[in-house]
């Protein structure tokens, strides 16, 4: 089966310049850990995750009203949207991530977790 049928499609992106409690907010109402990181021209520039930006706030000096770039990754991992489910699970594991953006080109189409696998594997 190929990525795209599990994929979310209705997913929220970021921009680089927001700041870090603004990332975490959206993320908290959307009830999500993690989000593809979008410039003006919505290509991919970075992924932004919960455990990242909690790394950071924890360092001495750092703040919540820094830009979400100073702790978004930005060799970001991908799947292509015409790839198969069991690829994209294992460059998943293989790569001890989450969740990762699915790309069509350059332009980011949704994003596919480890929960999103799982549930087409269980149900």
């Amino acid at each position: 089966m190929k990525i795209y049928k599990l994929m979310k499609k209705n997913f929220m992106t970021i921009r680089p310049e927001e700041t870090i409690e603004d990332a975490l907010q959206k993320m908290s109402d959307m009830k999500i850990n993690g989000a593809p990181v979008v410039d003006k021209d919505d290509k991919l520039v970075g992924m932004i995750v919960k455990a990242d930006i909690y790394r950071f706030l924890i360092t001495p000096g750092h703040i919540d009203q820094c830009p979400v770039e100073w702790v978004m990754s930005k060799d970001v991992i991908t799947a292509s949207i015409n790839e198969e489910v069991l690829t994209v699970a294992r460059r998943l594991r293989e790569n001890n991530i989450i969740a990762m953006p699915v790309l069509d080109g350059d332009i980011v189409r949704g994003v596919i977790s480890i929960e999103d696998i799982l549930d087409f594997y269980i149900n």
